[in-house]
């Protein structure tokens, strides 16, 4: 009874010790909210997040669109025709990623969003990888929005300065391009910063359960249980089956808003009355390139998670295939073996030194390692019954049931490059239907009556 009291006290401070320190670790997180006013723990501060949402997701790209609007009184390279594609596409992903993210944040709170109220059950190799994870996701978010927002404000410092009274001003020309720039840039910042903050946010979700799938293929490594092993494989399940229902609207939506801005991109740009160079479509560019960007790093955090859970299937199958070798080595034999000569000899040891490079690319689960096994191996039935529950309920990251794995990765691209080659070729039957309307005027000639 005293023993248990300790234990249950030495828990309850580990844990403790372990929420304080994850307290040190969400400060960065915490900081990033804040500055982008996503804090709404009082009146006060979420009256002040709605009025930022508003005015630099809708309130600044309207009225720059509008104002400094200059298609007649502007030269070629400061007219931007592409400018509502840009604005259009920059602040309906942030719309959906701010409200997704207020939702999360007032519904489960920051601790529970990042599935850190769990962390105290896993294994201090898990909880020491995803503390490196936190550390790095601050500089990665940094390493997404800084260049792209540099690169926007030499573009818009550029278009300021060269433009002059070219630009609609009010009153002092230097003054009301100051404050006009940086209204834009504080709108660009705001809107790329929580567009990538929310993809951030997913792709360390996905990390920490990259980390328990990785610490519970260790299980196959020692001699355990399979009702173990099924317990805790139902609890990486569940926790799956969780993320993928919390963002899976974000990810379809985003699928769908940057498909759009891509072919409405494609489809401006490819006209034949279309002037394209690095002053009109250098910021169509710039945009597209951060919400390709968001999308990838989204993608690939799923199938990268779906591809580890998955092989889990095979890592098991070869556990079970070892187990039962070393089973049927282990019994002294009363049928005779046949000996049969082979003229190639196939090494026990599933490791080779000229396989260096196929190595680098291989993880814990997914490997062609051979596994250990004991004497006192589960018997062969539990082993099958394992095998056959794992291939029949493989886990991953869905959307809407659709299992978001390498192949549906590929699926897209083909969707996507099959959208893009139609709408070449109608673009392209469009401009020569009109050239040869153009080639019919010019040829036609008028006959003169008085001759």
């Amino acid at each position: 009874m005293e023993e248990q009291e300790r234990q249950r006290f030495l828990s309850s401070k580990n844990q403790k010790y372990y929420l304080d320190y994850e307290d040190d670790e969400l400060k960065g997180f915490r900081a990033c909210l804040n500055w982008a006013c996503v804090d709404h723990s009082d009146p006060l501060k979420t009256s002040l997040s709605w009025s930022v949402f508003f005015l630099f997701c809708i309130g600044v790209p309207i009225l720059a669109h509008f104002a400094l609007a200059c298609p007649s009184t502007c030269d070629e390279d400061h007219r931007q025709p592409f400018d509502s594609i840009v604005e259009l596409s920059l602040s309906s992903i942030s719309v959906l990623s701010y409200l997704c993210l207020t939702k999360f944040r007032r519904k489960y709170g920051l601790r529970k969003f990042l599935f850190l109220d769990k962390l105290c059950e896993e294994s201090d190799k898990v909880r020491q990888g995803y503390t490196i994870q936190l550390q790095k996701s601050i500089r990665l978010l940094g390493m997404f929005v800084v260049p792209c927002f540099v690169a926007d404000t030499a573009y818009k410092i550029w278009w300021y300065v060269t433009g002059g009274t070219q630009i609609p001003h009010w009153g002092n020309v230097v003054v009301s391009h100051t404050i006009a720039c940086f209204l834009e840039q504080c709108s660009w910042l705001y809107r790329a910063s929580i567009f990538f903050l929310f993809c951030v946010i997913y792709r360390m979700s996905c990390y920490l359960q990259i980390l328990r799938l990785e610490d519970f293929a260790q299980v196959f490594q020692l001699e355990t249980d399979v009702a173990s092993v099924l317990m805790e494989h139902l609890r990486i399940r569940k926790t799956l089956r969780i993320i993928s229902h919390r963002f899976r609207a974000f990810i379809l939506f985003t699928l769908l808003i940057v498909t759009a801005s891509q072919l409405a991109s494609l489809l401006v740009t490819t006209k034949s009355t279309s002037d394209v160079d690095i002053y009109t479509a250098g910021e169509l560019a710039l945009c597209s390139v951060t919400l390709v960007t968001g999308l990838c790093i989204c993608l690939r955090s799923a199938a990268k998670i779906t591809h580890r859970a998955q092989a889990l299937t095979s890592l098991a199958s070869k556990w079970h295939v070892c187990a039962t070798i070393d089973s049927f080595d282990g019994t002294d034999g009363e049928t005779p073996i046949l000996q049969v000569a082979s003229p190639r000899v196939f090494p026990i040891d599933g490791s080779c030194e000229s396989d260096d490079e196929e190595a680098d690319e291989e993880d814990e689960i997914d490997n062609t390692k051979m596994v250990p096994t004991f004497v006192n191996t589960i018997s062969y039935q539990k082993r099958q019954a394992l095998v056959t529950y794992l291939e029949n309920n493989r886990a991953g990251i869905t959307v809407f049931g659709f299992m978001l794995d390498r192949t549906y990765l590929h699926t897209i691209f083909g969707v996507e490059l099959s959208l893009v080659l139609w709408l070449l070729s109608k673009t392209e039957i469009l401009r020569y239907a009109m050239e040869e309307d153009s080639e019919e005027e010019m040829s036609y000639s008028p006959v003169d009556p008085s001759d």
